[in-house]
């Protein structure tokens, strides 16, 4: 069986930077560190902070009584925030770049009297904190159904939740441009989402089965996930290996790997691993990837092994 693995599947700028500055607020040392919420939406990396580097998530800002809070990167609610700074707590915020600066346009729209609308998730953490920042009228909606019966308006801004695909920012667009005078946009879905979904959609009209490697909670891989489905039906979302059946490979002659920006490399290789070792050791044409980067740099949108 011929495996395909997604060049960009993995980490991303944003969630590298945010455990990059947990790992440094582990070496500063000065007290308990917590998390408002999980760092990064991977459930195993949450608990291996927790359980070698006593990174604590928590529900609520009044669950913290000192120490450092380390804002996630998915950012938090402003509110939060600055009950955070109340408390006297030492606050490192991870959010990531271009959440903040989503951040800011909702802030400056509201501002500015537009209705804003968040294309994205009523309930992911990144679009309550969005919402947070607006001092107007705002609008959280996925699809244009959720905005049937929307008056018209004389402004209109939209951003876009980050791990939004573009077509559903692009739907939503279109209909507002019959709802308002004037329509302001910014296209805030970060470029590594619009990457790795562009190369998973290649892999997927190219294999016979897809598997998805990343956090359930994770709104982008979840999003990989339906996007991959509406092009390979045999498409299998798992967090871990373990989760695999040897089912889903029968008659599969070539499988294609992918993973939400959340996924961390030692995840996706134990999943290269498990697939790898349904061939005898030795097996003519096995390739090992390599430990750090299973993914080819440059080039084809993805890496070959045999498994």
């Amino acid at each position: 069986m011929e495996v395909l693995i997604a060049r960009s599947a993995g980490f991303c700028f944003g969630v590298k930077r945010a455990i990059n500055i947990a790992s440094n607020c582990v070496e500063e040392g000065g007290g308990g560190i917590s998390t408002l919420g999980p760092i990064i939406h991977n459930p195993q990396v949450v608990k291996k902070l927790e359980d070698s580097y006593n990174i604590h998530p928590k529900k609520d800002i009044n669950e913290i009584e000192g120490g450092t809070l380390i804002i996630r990167s998915h950012g938090v609610k402003a509110q939060d925030l600055d009950a955070a700074y109340d408390k006297g707590l030492k606050v490192v915020d991870a959010t990531c770049p271009f959440v903040k600066k989503t951040q800011e346009f909702v802030s400056r729209l509201t501002k500015e009297g537009y209705t804003v609308i968040v294309v994205g998730e009523k309930e992911h953490p990144e679009v309550k904190g969005l919402v947070s920042y607006g001092s107007g009228d705002i609008i959280v909606a996925s699809t244009v159904e959720e905005l049937e019966g929307l008056p018209r308006k004389k402004k209109i801004g939209i951003v876009a939740q980050t791990t939004q695909s573009l077509e559903r920012l692009k739907e939503i667009t279109g209909f507002c441009l019959t709802k308002a005078s004037e329509l302001k946009i910014y296209n805030t879905i970060c470029n590594a989402t619009s990457i790795r979904q562009k190369e998973s959609i290649e892999l997927a009209r190219t294999v016979d089965c897809m598997i998805v490697v990343g956090g359930r909670n994770s709104a982008n891989t979840r999003r990989l996930a339906e996007i991959c489905r509406s092009i390979q039906p045999k498409t299998y979302h798992i967090e871990v290996a373990d989760e695999m059946e040897e089912g889903w490979f029968e008659g599969v002659e070539r499988l294609g790997i992918t993973a939400g920006a959340s996924t961390p490399d030692w995840i996706i290789h134990d999943v290269i691993e498990r697939v790898k070792g349904r061939t005898p050791a030795g097996a003519e044409g096995a390739s090992e990837p390599d430990a750090d980067t299973p993914r080819a740099e440059g080039g084809p949108p993805a890496t070959k092994t045999r498994g």
